[in-house]
């Protein structure tokens, strides 16, 4: 793509609202940004960068702007090329540390930098084998999250084991164990000359703290800094912020504490709450007029966060608009073909298949919403995770079934399909745990659950083809598909269409979301969620769980969203 020409710093300006506008013009620091859902913030900060270059204040190459995943980073980038803000630097956290690491470790510390691991799992099962610990590969991934969350929250290891007493541990192990597996792990690192992600933060803030030609050196590059998602900062990425900025006080934080939702990563919106103490001459800039949602949207994501800490109160740009619907289904399985059903009646008024989405708190909730659009011919996509029957514990256990069932007959249907189920690991109740150790059994449990719901007598052969065709099924390619997503793969996306999915206690909140910080950020969750939609927004939720779950309740947030005064559709 070819760059467009620089405007100027009137065109940059024009096209701005009023607090976008001052947003742009403010261009020395400390400034915060709060900036709510919808309401134009990338626009205004790279604006900002391109109105500070073209009026000569800002040099390109001194500018480093920062954010929290590729994708925003892509976006930031191409957003500056077509303003003509030349080579302005829009990383990532990570990527602007593996750079600078990349430079200063021949200079100050000597030889290659040093390999990353590609994945934690496989040199902590090494490490766990062991120690005699045989941990399968759901735990594998829940300890390497906890090694991240450890290192992000800037953490030694004895910190760790005071914080640990307070949290659910990787695969229900014992304190000592997940100790024992992390230093291990770290020593094993250090034996082979290699290191994580998190290290790349740690060994960069490390250098410039003991190097000050390093510091220096940084500080002499990078004077002005815009650092977007400010909510989503961990512990460790705002030591290192604060390193490259030494005395210099030219940055702009954007963030919304409303859309803090990734604290099991080590974020915390703290930092932004704070801004205004830690700099008191700070300029506050305050985004609340959404140009993404209908006015009764916006109303509903107004009376969620309501009084909570950092909450913004949006106006909508757009004042008509559908009021949200609320719709209760007996089961989960009814609530899937409701939902698909509305989306076939959407789409046959003329909405594109693109522009509608189906959020949902966890993973495995997809699966029956995924069959029920391809029942009706609709082609879907999942977004930011693999699909159901690509998981590799449903692909060992497909294969694990259709093995069973060449040789097993004359049993009840749900018998010989849990025998099979927990030889892989699935067990009748739920683990006390989070993470990947969850959504195992969740996936898992999903094929118990198509068991218990076949038609009265399916053999365990017909059971095990039907599992196959549909597994078949989900490699087809898909254009013009309906998004399937969970609200955290959705957070910065938006469609015309959302359904939200599972409006019930023990889904919204998650069941184990059991104190008020972690219901504080299931609700921050939900208006993620609700956000995200331009023109219509549909709740629902079951009453039903599937299989053999007990009645449900609607979940509490509902009442807080206002719509039990629009009274509630039963299906």
């Amino acid at each position: 793509m070819s760059e467009i020409s620089s405007a100027s710093p009137e065109e940059l300006l024009a096209g701005l609202d009023e607090d976008q506008r001052t947003v742009a013009q403010e261009l020395h620091g400390p400034v915060c940004v709060l900036a709510g859902a919808g309401t134009g913030k990338t626009r205004a900060i790279t604006h900002r960068i391109a109105y500070g270059v073209a009026t000569g204040t800002y040099s390109p190459d001194r500018v480093l702007a920062l954010t929290f995943t590729n994708r925003a980073a892509g976006e930031m980038r191409t957003r500056l090329r077509q303003l003509g803000a030349g080579p302005v630097q829009a990383q990532t956290f990570h990527a602007a540390a593996l750079r600078q690491l990349g430079h200063f470790w021949p200079r100050f510390v000597g030889g290659e930098t040093p390999k990353i691991f590609e994945s934690k799992s496989r040199p902590l099962a090494e490490v766990a084998t062991g120690l005699g610990l045989k941990l399968d590969t759901a735990t594998l991934r829940d300890l390497a999250s906890e090694v991240e969350w450890r290192k992000t929250s800037n953490l030694s290891l004895s910190s760790y084991e005071k914080r640990a007493y307070g949290r659910a541990m990787p695969g229900n192990l014992a304190i000592s164990d997940v100790l024992a597996v992390m230093n291990g792990y770290e020593d094993l690192k250090d034996s082979r000359g290699q290191i994580d992600m998190e290290d790349v933060l740690l060994l960069t803030a490390g250098l410039l703290e003991s190097e000050a030609a390093a510091a220096m050196e940084v500080r002499e590059r990078y004077r002005f800094f815009v650092v977007d998602e400010y909510q989503d900062v961990s512990p460790l990425q705002h030591q290192l912020l604060d390193l490259w900025l030494g005395d210099h006080r030219d940055l702009c934080v954007v963030g919304d504490a409303s859309q803090t939702i990734y604290s099991f990563t080590g974020a915390t919106s703290e930092y932004l709450l704070n801004f205004g103490s830690t700099y008191p001459d700070a300029h506050v800039v305050k985004l609340e007029t959404n140009y993404r949602s209908t006015s009764p949207i916006v109303s509903a994501a107004n009376a969620l966060m309501r009084e909570r800490p950092g909450a913004l109160t949006l106006t909508a740009a757009t004042p008509q608009g559908s009021e949200p619907t609320l719709t209760e289904y007996p089961s989960d399985a009814a609530e899937a073909r409701g939902v698909a059903a509305k989306i076939a009646v959407e789409i046959a008024a003329g909405a594109l298949p693109e522009d509608i989405a189906v959020l949902y708190r966890i993973n495995v909730q997809a699966v029956a919403v995924e069959q029920a659009l391809a029942d009706l011919g609709i082609s879907s996509t999942v977004y930011g995770a693999k699909r159901f029957y690509d998981l590799p514990e449903v692909k060992q256990a497909i294969l694990a079934l259709r093995g069973a069932s060449v040789s097993v007959t004359g049993e009840p249907l749900f018998k010989s399909v849990s025998d099979v189920l927990r030889s892989v690991g699935w067990t009748q109740e739920a683990p006390q745990t989070t993470g990947a150790s969850l959504a195992k059994w969740e996936a898992l449990n999903a094929l118990m659950v198509m068991a218990d719901e076949a038609p009265e007598g399916t053999t365990f052969r017909a059971f095990t083809d039907e599992l196959l065709a549909r597994q078949a099924a989900r490699h087809e390619p898909t254009m013009h598909a309906v998004t399937l997503a969970s609200v955290h793969s959705a957070k910065g996306l938006e469609w015309d269409s959302v359904h939200l999915i599972g409006l019930s206690e023990g889904l919204f909140p998650i069941s184990y979301a059991q104190s008020m910080e972690a219901v504080a950020e299931e609700r921050r969750l939900l208006y993620v969620a609700i956000t995200r939609a331009r023109k219509q927004l549909s709740l629902s939720w079951a009453q039903q769980g599937t299989g053999r779950a007990t009645n449900r309740e609607r979940s509490r947030f509902v009442a807080e969203l206002g719509m039990h005064n629009l009274g509630a559709k039963r299906k």
